[in-house]
């Protein structure tokens, strides 16, 4: 999955986990952002899993991914990529 972000932009992106759950809960949720993006914040809210964004350089992607552990002890991740351009 690759979204597309201005430079400028503070945008929000989330990861609904409840498929993959199945039942389960999520433990703790660390989202790991490439070197050049800043984490503004994050935040849970059941098995959605949101990350706040800000800066990078245009002509430049970058992977973010979301790591969560859950309650019954799995570990998985999921990853998309952020594409900067001008708008």
């Amino acid at each position: 999955m690759t979204f597309t972000k201005d430079p400028n932009a503070v945008l929000d992106y989330s990861i609904d986990w409840t498929r993959w759950l199945a039942g389960d809960q999520i433990a703790t949720s660390v989202w790991l952002v490439a070197t050049g993006l800043t984490k503004v914040a994050d935040s849970r809210a059941g098995a959605l899993a949101t990350v706040w964004l800000s800066g990078g350089t245009v002509g430049q992607s970058y992977t973010v991914t979301n790591r969560i552990t859950t309650a019954g002890g799995r570990t998985e991740d999921r990853s998309f990529v952020v594409k900067l351009e001008e708008r």
